[in-house]
């Protein structure tokens, strides 16, 4: 199961409400690559793509890859604002090692 928290999710239905064309939600999957061997992907999407797990969290829509869904299973999605700026951080519990950045894990 994927989870957003409040903030996360406040932040997901503003892009979504301010979209140029339709958004049914988030679609979220791993991809082989960053500093620590694996990084997030994420998108806002007009629709899942085949094969996709859709949970419902926070009145948002997540879409996660059938492939990905093992990396993730868990997760905790957060949208923070700091001095750094802002962004979406990732608690994993699936992950055993992670990058200074936090978008990489392995």
């Amino acid at each position: 199961m994927i989870q957003l928290t409040a903030s996360a999710a406040n932040a997901l239905r503003s892009a979504i409400s301010g979209a140029a064309n339709p958004v049914a939600g988030l679609r979220l999957q791993v991809e082989t690559g960053g500093c620590a061997g694996y990084k997030y992907k994420l998108g806002l999407v007009p629709e899942g793509a085949p094969g996709d797990l859709r949970f419902d969290t926070e009145g948002v829509a997540v879409f996660v890859s059938e492939d990905s869904l093992g990396h993730l299973d868990g997760l905790k999605v957060d949208f923070v604002i700091n001095e750094q700026g802002a962004g979406f951080t990732f608690d994993n519990p699936a992950a055993t090692k992670s990058c200074s950045c936090g978008k990489s894990f392995g």
